[in-house]
C-alpha cells in the first residue's frame, strides 16, 4: 500500500475483485480513475477556479490527502483531465498508417477527424469546453498543449497534402482540424441518431473545404467506418 493512503481508501479505490469497505461513487478501475471522472464533471460544471482538490476528492469519496498520492496539485488533475481529449486520436494515428490497403491523405484524414470528433462528443462530461478556459494558458500544461499542437500538426501535414492534388488556397489547411473542435458546441444536440452522425458530418465537412467532391463522400465514410472498427472492435 502507498505511503499517505488510508488502508480502508486504497482497498475500495485500487485493488479491483477486493471487497469495498463503501460503495465506490465514480466509475473508473484505480483511484485515479475515479478522481479523474469527479474532476470532470466538477471542472466543466462549477469551473476550475471553482474546484478545489478537497471537493473533488469529497466528490470520489476519499480523503484529500489520498488525492494527492495520485496528483501532486489540481493544475496536474487538469493536465490529465484535458489529454483525454488528445491521446485516444494520438493513438489512432498508428493504426490509420498501418491500415491494408493503405490509405490516401483524404482517407486518413476523414477517419481521423471522424474519430478524433467522437473522442470530443462522446464522453460523459464536455472536456473540449475546458479549452475555454484562461487557466489554460499556464506554461505549468505544457504537457497537454504539446500534445494537442502534435494531434494539429498531423491535421496539417494531410490536409496541405490534399490541397495539393484539389488547388484550394493553402490557407484552408488548418480548418479541418478547427472543425472538429467546433463539436464541443454541440453538447446540447439531443442524444439520438443526429448527435451520434455529427462526427461523420464534420469529417466530410472537413474534407469538403479542402475540395474534395461531394461524390467521394459514400466510399470515404465506408473506408473511415472500416479503420475505425479495426481500431474499436465491431460496436
Amino acid at each position: 500500500m502507498p505511503a499517505g493512503v488510508d488502508h480502508d481508501e486504497w482497498m475500495s479505490t485500487t485493488h479491483t475483485g477486493r471487497p469495498r469497505l463503501r460503495p465506490q461513487r465514480r466509475p473508473g478501475v484505480t483511484g485515479r480513475d475515479e478522481i479523474l471522472d469527479a474532476a470532470s464533471e466538477l471542472f466543466t460544471t462549477l469551473g476550475y477556479a471553482g474546484t478545489s482538490t478537497r471537493t473533488i476528492a469529497d466528490s470520489v469519496g476519499i480523503r484529500q490527502a489520498s488525492l494527492y498520492h495520485y496528483f501532486k496539485t489540481k493544475d496536474d488533475i487538469l493536465c490529465a483531465v484535458l489529454s483525454q481529449t488528445v491521446t485516444p486520436t494520438l493513438a489512432f494515428i498508428p493504426s490509420l498508417q498501418s491500415a491494408t490497403p493503405a490509405l490516401s491523405a483524404t482517407e486518413h484524414l476523414h477517419a481521423l477527424a471522424a474519430f478524433d470528433g467522437d473522442q470530443l462528443l462522446g464522453g460523459t462530461w464536455n472536456l473540449g469546453a475546458l479549452y475555454l478556459l484562461p487557466e489554460l494558458r499556464a506554461d505549468r500544461l505544457e504537457p497537454f498543449w504539446s500534445d494537442r499542437e502534435r494531434l494539429r500538426q498531423h491535421y496539417l501535414t494531410l490536409s496541405r497534402t490534399v490541397l495539393q492534388d484539389t488547388g484550394v488556397h493553402p490557407a484552408a489547411a488548418d480548418l479541418p482540424f478547427r472543425l472538429v473542435e467546433s463539436l464541443v458546441n454541440m453538447w446540447s444536440v439531443p442524444h439520438g441518431p443526429e448527435r451520434c452522425d455529427l462526427p461523420m458530418q464534420v469529417a466530410d465537412a472537413g474534407v469538403r473545404v479542402l475540395g474534395v467532391l461531394d461524390a467521394e463522400t459514400p466510399a470515404l465514410r465506408e473506408r473511415t467506418r472500416q479503420v475505425i472498427e479495426q481500431h474499436t472492435g465491431p460496436g
